[in-house]
């Protein structure tokens, strides 16, 4: 009998009601819908997202950083298995969570990115059988929790819990929430950004580390890290990275050909590939979907525009920007920060990201905020031009590539006039 037959009626009504309303959201432009089907689903039945979970495998994803794109990776992956429901669209609350689920019918699997604030919540509502745990750093200051009180709120909803977890060996934080888990699988996922694991969340002494590289070259992130005040060091890892080569805990080295940039995200596709493999996906079936996913809601997107070569790159806080530095092209890069209500309205954050690999670029910015960027450029003694548009910024370059990198709405600023354009 189909899950869909077994629902309450009240379930089905909201099920109906919220699928109805994103397709109107969509149809009048008002919006994708990712949001607003929940929200009403859930006002009628509060119990939808946990109806519309029963019956399906379920993985979630969640960390402050590089959760959309892991759940693209990752439902790339599952889906050699079947048809996945997924929040493509980023929507990773409750709501978004109900309304994918909702639109995508009674599929056998669902990857749903979590904000890291509602995994205790969205847990409890859909009974995961894998949840991937990527990384705790800073972000959005003046409304996020602090990141050892994160980590803590993890450790609380994880403990003893009888789920598989794929946890980010390199990062304290996550090592320490993790550890209570009953069955974790460790993926050296690395750890660019450490300004917020120096202190162990355990015993509150002072996190050592080794094999540290240069990162403002663009090295790789540190091979070791312990406290040495107590337990807490990094486990052992059973997938690990090999150059472009994802080592899996057989030891078979799998070429990894993905088409998005940077070391971090075949980070992403060695988290997706843990996942999946849980669910019975070897990584030789996998690897060629992951090799076809292009761009995750217009990150890292590609456009020609009057002979310049445009990618789009989200950074949102100083550990997004530090893996966005690293991503870009040695090319003229232009830097667009607001500090609207979805971005944060606290700009200080800038002053915890060290803009010296920009150095030697042509350098543009632009956005709400761009004085404070200007002052924080000035600092870190990097020459820039502010630019007031963006078609603006594309004619100060030359023909060739053009890096952007923007905050949430300067993001979608950028792309929306894009596509006005094309």
């Amino acid at each position: 009998m189909p899950v869909t037959n077994r629902r309450p009626l009240r379930a089905k009504l909201a099920t109906s009601v919220s699928r109805g309303a994103a397709a109107l959201s969509r149809a009048t432009g008002r919006g994708d819908g990712s949001v607003i089907g929940g929200r009403l689903g859930m006002i009628i039945d509060p119990d939808l997202l946990a109806h519309l979970a029963t019956g399906r495998e379920i993985a979630l994803i969640s960390g402050t950083n590089g959760k959309t794109t892991t759940t693209r990776l990752t439902t790339a992956a599952l889906g050699v298995l079947g048809p996945v429901a997924t929040n493509s669209f980023g929507a990773n609350m409750p709501t978004g969570h109900t309304s994918a689920l909702a639109k995508a019918g009674d599929t056998p699997y669902a990857v749903l990115e979590v904000d890291e604030h509602y995994l205790a919540q969205v847990m409890a509502a859909t009974r995961p059988g894998v949840i991937a745990l990527l990384n705790l750093s800073r972000d959005q200051l003046d409304r996020a929790k602090e990141v050892a009180m994160m980590a803590q709120l993890w450790r609380e909803a994880l403990r003893d819990q009888p789920v598989q977890l794929v946890a980010n060996a390199d990062d304290p934080m996550v090592v320490w929430a993790a550890s209570v888990g009953t069955d974790v699988t460790w993926v050296a996922a690395g750890q660019r950004w450490h300004d917020d694991s120096w202190v162990c969340p355990e015993c509150g002494g002072t996190i050592a580390r080794s094999g540290e590289a240069d990162l403002t070259a663009g090295g790789a992130p540190d091979s070791d890290w312990h406290c040495t005040s107590c337990w807490l060091r990094r486990p052992s890892p059973q997938w690990t990275l090999d150059g472009d080569a994802v080592v899996a805990p057989d030891g078979e080295h799998h070429a990894v050909k993905l088409q998005l940039p940077g070391r971090v995200n075949r980070a992403n596709a060695a988290t997706a590939l843990a996942v999946a493999a849980h669910f019975g996906v070897r990584p030789a079936d996998a690897l060629p979907r992951l090799a076809e996913v292009t761009s995750i809601a217009g990150r890292y997107a590609q456009v020609e525009r009057d002979g310049r070569a445009i990618r789009l790159l989200l950074a949102k806080n100083p550990a997004g920007w530090l893996e966005a530095f690293d991503m870009a092209d040695q090319a003229p890069t232009l830097l667009s920060i607001n500090a609207r209500d979805p971005d944060g309205l606290d700009t200080s954050w800038l002053f915890d990201v060290d803009f010296a690999p920009l150095t030697g670029r042509q350098v543009l910015i632009t956005g709400d905020r761009a004085y404070d960027l200007a002052v924080r450029l000035e600092v870190n003694e990097v020459p820039f031009q502010h630019v007031t548009t963006f078609s603006q910024a594309v004619a100060a370059v030359p023909p060739g590539r053009l890096e952007v990198i923007a905050n949430y709405t300067a993001f979608q600023d950028i792309r929306a006039e894009l596509d006005r354009v094309n």
